[in-house]
């Protein structure tokens, strides 16, 4: 069964890397998200594992009615009764977290932005950075671990320098893992086996058994390494939080006296004008009420040729004013931009598990437990089967331990979903979630709408001439003269595609329906359709041939005629887009069937479908009809998608296996219907969702191969060969690494 496909969702079980560290930067908390409960931010909350050992903490705790977690920002929202925040917070503090609350401000009441009680935007988080105490802290520690091990070298038997050593040792130790021994005594409380309880058992038993100088270093090398890879999934987590940096924190905004005014982005009401100046961006949604411009739309669409904007166009929040000074009346407020819920939506996205992370996590807790019961093994039966003393036997044991860490496995699938996730958005490609990125490299059809998806979606007149000896331009000034007095679409286009500046005109009705009359220097005129030159008694043989020629290339023809002939006829269609046969042929290329499917009438329908090179075409279509056409390609094909506007074509997109909105950008109801967004209108991004997902298909399995086969060679070199602990921390960390910077390959510039 599908999902349900909502741009605002519940909490969702959030993905990260297995134990980053690193501060994040904040995320957006929308509005959308509810007021209710309290939210905690969690700085060294990295993982489903971690999310995972805070949901087991807080079981016993009653009165806890929701848990929301988003690893994106690494907070918690604790929806409970009053007497049970207390209890929880202790439960979590217990477990090895330290949970601190966030404070909303103004903003964040809009949902732009959070600011935290006990942390700055680029402070130090809980475990610290390379720019502040923490690595400061973990350099010392290395240089600590580093003197053991000279100390060990030069000096093996002298016992006050191996005392010497074995304190600087316990120094470097308690400096890079203080934290990781919080954790992993917690973890081992409560029966779990995390990466933090293997490294806390691995680097004790190394110690102990006089390894002390490898224990150091061990574990100085894997703070280090743990926290490099840390930032590195931030880079992926954060792609798109530079959006949030795009829209200005104040915006000039006039008052109730006329003077313009600095104010706050989150401050700025409804239906209030701002000012915006060539050069700067845009603060918030609205629609330009004077002057004209060139605005560069690229963060909400991927497209950088500028749009043109004038009275009575849409802006959006983030996008830059480049020419000339214009005056916006805002439309949304600062939370609720088409920028904001963007923002929202790919952070939802990436708390959502693709079906990959969902075998992986699967994979994993069977794997941790697996090679542990072989490090018991082996510390137990190698001195009686394979000659070894049981202190050689206990530190193989000991370096299984390190290689039954399942990080660089966990976190090869979520970083490189992150990372396609923020490449689409990148493009103008909203995608809902890792399961639509992965699922459509699968597609085998897809359903196109005409109006708006495959067309332009307004009329135009593609053609027209005068008929019989009527004068060209005598019927040309007479039709814009009577279209320019009409608001019918059809006679809008005459009138715009004419260009010719038109004349009053007397005695003007309309006939609903049919066309309209007027009086044009005394001569009685029609403008209209088909059938009211027909009722007239105008037509005639070589017209009605004419008129079928037209009709079966799918254009609405009107037709100009005084009381006694017809002088001109006017062809006007839906003209296809440019970017759609393109479209096409790059969809055929992939092995997707495209069918069209449209409401309009099959000659129309056949029309298009010849223009933008689709073999299958449907027309007369109602949406139960999409619909049943949805579900007949299903069967016939396989998986399919539909693309659509997110409004009329609403249930044929709630059956398709993937359902495609055109033109989101600022449409509520297209951001909600779809599981995919194409912010920009352009089909092309449908065919690049199906490349990235073949992308992120080929890295995610690279990355599980890397992981797995770099563990199995040190497992079997551990068992069998000469693995040592400094081996197999490299070995799980540097899996890590590659996997990590392997997944970030989809964040380059570059086409999917």
């Amino acid at each position: 069964m599908k999902s349900e496909k909502h741009l605002v969702s519940g909490p969702q079980t959030p993905t990260g890397d297995c134990c980053g560290r690193a501060h994040a930067a904040h995320a957006p908390v929308p509005a959308a998200a509810g007021t209710a409960g309290r939210l905690f931010r969690i700085a060294s909350m990295d993982c489903s594992a971690e999310e995972s050992d805070i949901r087991r903490a807080l079981e016993p705790v009653t009165g806890i009615r929701s848990l929301g977690f988003q690893l994106g920002a690494r907070t918690l929202r604790i929806v409970a009764s009053e007497e049970a925040y207390t209890p929880a917070l202790e439960a979590i503090r217990k477990a090895g977290f330290d949970p601190h609350p966030v404070l909303a401000g103004p903003a964040a009441q809009d949902g732009a932005r959070v600011h935290e009680v006990h942390e700055h935007e680029h402070g130090h988080s809980h475990e610290g950075g390379f720019d502040s105490g923490g690595g400061i802290r973990l350099a010392a520690a290395l240089a600590l671990a580093a003197g053991a091990e000279l100390v060990s070298f030069f000096a093996p038997e002298l016992l006050a320098w191996k005392i010497t050593g074995m304190a600087v040792a316990a120094l470097a130790i308690a400096l890079a893992g203080l934290d990781t021994y919080k954790k992993g005594l917690a973890a081992l409380l409560r029966g779990k086996l995390n990466i933090n309880a293997l490294m806390s058992v691995a680097v004790t038993g190394a110690f102990l058994i006089g390894q002390w100088p490898e224990a150091a270093m061990v574990m100085a090398l894997y703070a280090i390494a743990e926290l490099i890879e840390a930032r590195a999934v931030d880079r992926a987590r954060n792609a798109i939080k530079g959006l949030l940096d795009m829209a200005p924190e104040e915006a000039l905004m006039r008052g109730a006296n006329g003077t313009w005014l600095a104010t706050p982005v989150a401050a700025v009401p409804l239906e209030a004008v701002v000012r915006i100046k060539p050069g700067e961006r845009l603060p918030l949604d609205g629609v330009v009420t004077a002057g004209s411009s060139a605005v560069n739309q690229a963060p909400i669409t991927g497209e950088s040729i500028p749009a043109d904007k004038e009275p009575g166009d849409s802006v959006f929040a983030g996008t830059i004013n480049e020419t000339s000074e214009i005056e916006v009346r805002v439309t949304a407020t600062a939370g609720n931009t088409t920028l904001a819920r963007i923002i929202y939506a790919v952070e939802q996205a990436q708390g959502s598990r693709a079906p990959t992370q969902r075998f992986v996590d699967r994979f994993a807790a069977v794997y941790t437990p697996a090679v542990f019961a072989i490090a018991v093994a082996v510390a137990v039966l190698m001195p009686l089967l394979g000659g070894l003393t049981w202190q050689e036997s206990l530190y193989k044991a000991l370096v299984l331990l390190v290689i039954a860490c399942p990080c660089a496995l966990v976190i090869s699938t979520p970083v490189t979903v992150v990372s396609g996730l923020s490449a689409a958005a990148r493009r103008g490609i909203l995608i809902k979630g890792g399961t639509y990125l992965e699922q459509a490299r699968l597609l085998k059809a897809v359903a196109l709408d005409k109006t708006g998806t495959l067309t332009e979606g307004k009329p135009r007149l593609v053609d027209w001439r005068a008929w019989g000896n009527a004068d060209a331009s005598m019927a040309a000034q007479l039709a814009a003269d009577m279209a320019s007095r009409s608001d019918h679409p059809v006679s809008k286009a005459i009138a715009a595609g004419l260009s010719v500046e038109a004349a009053d005109v007397q005695a003007f009705r309309a006939f609903p329906g049919r066309g309209v009359e007027g009086v044009i220097g005394g001569k009685r005129l029609v403008l209209g359709n088909h059938r009211l030159i027909h009722e007239r008694g105008l037509c005639e043989v070589a017209l009605e041939s004419e008129l079928a020629l037209h009709e079966q290339q799918g254009r609405t023809v009107t037709l100009l005629a005084d009381d006694v002939r017809v002088l001109a006829l006017f062809a006007v269609a839906d003209t296809i887009k440019q970017s759609s046969r393109q479209a096409i042929a790059d969809l055929k290329a992939l092995g997707v069937t495209p069918v069209m499917l449209t409401g309009d009438n099959a000659a129309t329908a056949q029309a298009i479908a010849a223009q933008a090179g689709i073999d299958d075409a449907r027309g007369d279509l109602l949406p139960e009809a999409k619909l049943t056409a949805i579900q007949q390609m299903q069967q016939r094909y396989g998986i399919t998608g539909m693309t659509g506007d997110g409004i009329n074509d609403a249930p044929a997109l709630a059956q398709a296996d993937i359902g495609f909105a055109m033109g989101g950008a600022g449409a509520d109801t297209a951001m909600e219907a779809a599981d995919v967004v194409i912010m920009n209108d352009n089909l092309e991004r449908v065919a690049e969702t199906v490349r990235l997902s073949k992308r992120t298909h080929t890295i995610l399995w690279q990355n599980i191969s890397l992981a797995l086969g770099i563990k199995g060679i040190f497992l079997v070199m551990a068992v069998f060969g000469t693995a040592t602990m400094w081996m197999a921390v490299f070995a799980d960390m540097g899996a890590s690494l590659l996997v990590v910077g392997n997944g970030l390959r989809l964040l380059r510039k570059q086409n999917p």
